[in-house]
């Protein structure tokens, strides 16, 4: 089930419940869709700032953060496009720096909706093309997009040279296995080389191809990807300063990836104060989050990631090493329960399962003898021990939305 998000302000409403009507596009692969919406629309896409563009599993959110961070830090306006959002739709769409207001988001779907009223785009492509149109009609000296989900058939990815300043690949993992490894002919068979394709595939002649270290499968595929397309491919490493707001090793590559993006290009010089700047400014909500005291968390100890993947738990088991932890956990039906509670082993606590709100979630007894279930997340956090031991709530990003809203923490 996709979130199509709320809002308060009607306007805005009434565009998200057009949002919803729309259909998922079953086995719908290709970019024709988008494309003829954009035409539509006067193409805004080639209207863009120099753009950098990046793909990945996990990280590809942080890296957008890194590198809008660092690009604000020399003086420059930013448009950014990342998803999901956690609390309002808004999050979506940033111009110049600030959360896309209620009057010119309900305008923009309005005006997209009705351009491709025939087409029956979806939920993505409509965004991405509202998103597109509104950094079109503000300036800006940069634009930082996120892809959705894999790249090669990923709506951003109308993106051109022209308008492209680098493209980057973030750690990769399984992932929207239905759809990145469903079969085609021609293409890699091995489950990882296959994932590594699919993101490669933003890569565009002449633009500059940055990747973190990758293992040997996922690289061989991502390198004949670029050498085939005529893309130069850069190899980033670990960001030699640790990133200060960030937590986990993990956000160092984040860091590098960015900051190597920043250096393949040449459209817009960045000094090396300002990168320095930009990893002590960089925020990311929910991803590795501690939060603030609020009416939800008061002044316990407690963290908040939507990671659901099997390399987000090896992240968040590296981050908290050999600490035990309270669990509250609550993953979509269509995620490997295990993926978390594996990589964190006998460190758990106790492990407390809630639903995602307005989403199809797995119930506690996929979750093992030891797991037992609560209502919501303030009663899990009520019920638990009365004890020093940090608490994590994870698995999903629609969860850790709603525990953000629930402790006043909504991003702006």
């Amino acid at each position: 089930m996709l979130d199509f998000g709320r809002s308060d302000d009607q306007r805005v409403q009434t565009q998200l419940d057009r949002l919803a009507k729309l259909s998922v596009p079953q086995g719908r692969l290709g970019l024709e869709t988008i494309r003829e919406l954009l035409a539509r629309l006067d193409d805004p896409h080639l209207k863009l700032p120099p753009t950098f563009h990046v793909a990945g599993t996990n990280g590809k959110g942080s890296t957008c953060a890194f590198l809008r961070a660092m690009l604000e830090a020399q003086g420059y306006t930013v448009h950014v496009t990342t998803s999901p959002h956690l609390v309002r739709y808004n999050e979506r769409m940033r111009i110049a720096g600030e959360l896309i207001s209620d009057e010119e988001l309900a305008a923009t779907l309005a005006e997209v909706l009705d351009a491709g009223e025939d087409l029956a785009p979806s939920f993505f492509e409509v965004t991405i093309a509202a998103a597109f149109l509104a950094f079109s009609r503000t300036p800006a000296d940069a634009c930082v997009v996120e892809v959705g989900m894999g790249g090669r058939f990923d709506a951003t990815n109308v993106l051109t040279p022209d308008v492209l300043a680098a493209c980057g690949i973030a750690a990769l993992g399984l992932d929207h296995e239905r759809f990145l490894l469903a079969p085609q002919d021609g293409l890699p068979q091995e489950p990882m080389a296959r994932i590594a394709f699919e993101k490669a595939g933003i890569a565009k002649p002449g633009v500059p191809l940055v990747t973190i270290a990758q293992p040997d499968i996922e690289f061989a595929a991502i390198r004949e990807v670029a050498d085939r397309v005529g893309a130069p491919l850069v190899i980033a490493g670990p960001a030699n300063e640790k990133p200060s707001k960030l937590p986990g090793q993990h956000q160092a590559v984040n860091a590098g990836l960015a900051i190597t993006m920043l250096h393949a290009q040449e459209e817009l010089p960045v000094s090396d104060s300002a990168i320095s700047a930009g990893l002590r400014s960089a925020h990311w909500p929910a991803r590795l989050h501690r939060l603030g005291e609020g009416p939800l968390v008061g002044e316990r100890e407690v963290w908040l990631d939507g990671g659901h993947n099997p390399s987000a738990g090896a992240m968040l088991s590296a981050h908290f090493g050999g600490t035990e932890l309270h669990l509250i956990l609550g993953m979509l039906d269509n995620k490997d329960p295990r993926a978390i509670i594996a990589p964190l082993g006998d460190r758990i606590r106790s492990l407390t399962i809630v639903s995602v709100p307005n989403h199809d979630s797995h119930p506690v007894e996929a979750f093992g003898p030891q797991a037992k279930a609560a209502r919501d997340v303030e009663e899990a956090l009520l019920n638990l021990p009365s004890d020093d031991f940090p608490v994590l709530i994870a698995g999903s990003l629609y969860l850790a939305g709603d525990v953000l809203r629930l402790n006043d923490e909504v991003p702006d």
